[in-house]
C-alpha cells in the first residue's frame, strides 16, 4: 500500500483541502483546538468549518469559535447551523449574527436531536435542511454548503429519495456538498456516478476521517449509518495499547484512501479532524499538500 502511496503520489494535480473542528467545551479544549489551528492553517485550506453540536446545545460556542477565528487568523470560516430546537426566527438571528462578524459560508444541516432521539421538526421552525437553505438566502447571500450520504442518510427510505433530498437543497441555494465519512471508496465511486446520473454537478466534497480507535468510530458509525469494514477492524487488531502504531495505522490508511479519491479525480479532500492536528497534517503531507504560508 505504502509503496502504491509514494509511487504515484505526484501523478495527479494537488488537491485543495478544507478540515472540520468542533467547539471546545473546556479549557485545556480549547488550547488543543488553537493549537490544532496553528499547525493546519499553514496548509491554506480553502476554508474551515465549525460544527453545531445536537439541538444546537454549542451555538454560543461555536459563534465564539467561528468570530475567533475570523478576528485572529487569515482562515475562512464556515459555521455550521442546523434545524432542530430552534424557530427560523432564532435561526435567522443566529445567521444575522454570522453576517455581522464576517461569516460568509454556512454549512446547513437537519442536525440531530440531543441525546439521539428521533427527529422531530420545531413547531415554528424550519423543518428540514432544503427549507434551511432557502431561509439562510433569504437572509444574506451567503455560500452555502450541504451535506451528502454515499451510504444513504439512515432516516432515507431510499437511495433515490435520498438523492432527491439533495437536489431539493441545490434548488434552494446550496452550492457545494460535503460527504458524511466513508472508509471504502467504491461508496464515493458508486454515489458520484448515481448523482451525476440524475442531473447534479455541484461539487461533493470526499469526507475523510483518520481513525485510530476503530471501537469508538464503530460506534458513532452505528448512529449515523456509515460502515466500518471488517478488513480495517482487522488492522488494527492487538493495537489497543500502542497508539504510535495505531497512528501510524490510520495515516497510511487515510493516505491510501485519498491517493485514490485523488486518482479518481477528486479537486477537494475535507477532513474531519476531531480537533487534531497529527493525523490529518501528515496525511496532507503524504498527499503532496505542503505548507504555504
Amino acid at each position: 500500500m505504502t509503496q502504491t502511496l509514494l509511487k504515484n503520489r505526484f501523478d495527479h494535480a494537488t488537491p485543495r483541502v478544507s478540515f472540520e473542528f468542533f467547539p471546545p467545551k473546556t479549557p485545556e479544549m480549547e488550547q488543543k483546538l488553537w493549537e490544532t489551528v496553528k499547525i493546519l492553517e499553514p496548509l491554506s485550506p480553502d476554508f474551515v468549518s465549525v460544527t453545531y453540536g445536537a439541538g444546537g446545545t454549542t451555538r454560543e460556542r461555536t459563534h465564539a469559535t467561528v468570530k475567533r477565528l475570523v478576528q485572529e487568523t487569515k482562515l475562512k470560516p464556515a459555521a455550521h447551523l442546523t434545524c432542530v430546537s430552534a424557530s427560523r426566527a432564532e435561526v435567522d438571528d443566529v445567521a444575522r449574527s454570522y453576517w455581522e462578524a464576517g461569516v460568509r459560508h454556512i454549512v446547513a444541516l437537519r442536525g440531530d436531536p440531543p441525546q439521539g432521539g428521533a427527529y422531530e421538526p420545531h413547531s415554528d421552525g424550519y423543518r428540514y435542511s432544503y427549507e434551511l437553505v432557502a431561509g439562510l438566502k433569504r437572509v444574506a447571500d451567503f455560500e452555502i454548503t450541504v451535506a451528502a450520504f454515499p451510504e444513504k442518510h439512515p432516516d432515507s427510505p431510499s437511495f433515490e429519495a435520498d438523492i432527491d433530498y439533495l437536489k431539493q437543497k441545490i434548488d434552494a441555494g446550496a452550492t457545494r456538498a460535503i460527504t458524511q465519512y466513508f472508509f471504502d471508496v467504491e461508496h464515493y465511486f458508486r454515489y458520484i456516478e448515481r448523482v451525476r446520473k440524475a442531473g447534479i454537478f455541484i461539487p461533493i466534497l470526499p469526507g475523510i476521517l483518520p481513525v485510530s480507535n476503530v471501537a469508538q468510530v464503530k460506534k458513532f458509525s452505528a448512529m449515523c449509518g456509515a460502515s466500518v469494514p471488517d478488513w480495517l477492524v482487522h488492522l488494527f487488531k492487538g493495537l489497543d495499547d500502542n497508539p504510535s502504531m495505531r497512528n501510524l495505522v490510520a495515516t497510511t490508511v487515510a493516505a491510501e484512501q485519498c491517493r485514490r479519491l485523488i486518482e479518481f479525480g477528486c479537486e477537494h479532500l475535507h477532513f474531519y479532524t476531531l480537533n487534531r492536528a497529527e493525523l490529518a497534517s501528515a496525511v496532507c503531507h503524504m498527499v503532496g499538500i505542503r505548507k504555504s504560508l
